[in-house]
């Protein structure tokens, strides 16, 4: 069964923009949300993690805070 992952994000975050292009180019699908555009999925996000910093990556129930690849890799049972 497929993963579910979301990522909370923001237009100029360099951070974001890695681990998007990570995702892609693992061709691992995924829901984005730019948080500095939409009030009520900032909110949720910072109820979710405890974090105001983006990027925030939600991974079936675990969360990420900022790009981590090691952690991705591990929650995606990657090699």
């Amino acid at each position: 069964m497929a993963k579910k992952i979301v990522i909370y994000t923001t237009e100029f975050c360099s951070w974001c923009r890695k681990t998007k292009e990570f995702l892609k180019e693992h061709k691992i699908k995924y829901k984005e949300f730019d948080v500095g555009n939409d009030a009520k999925k900032a909110e949720e996000m910072i109820k979710r993690s405890g974090q105001r910093g983006v990027p925030v990556i939600e991974i079936d129930d675990k969360i990420v805070v900022g790009f981590d690849e090691g952690r991705l890799k591990g929650l995606l049972k990657m090699k």
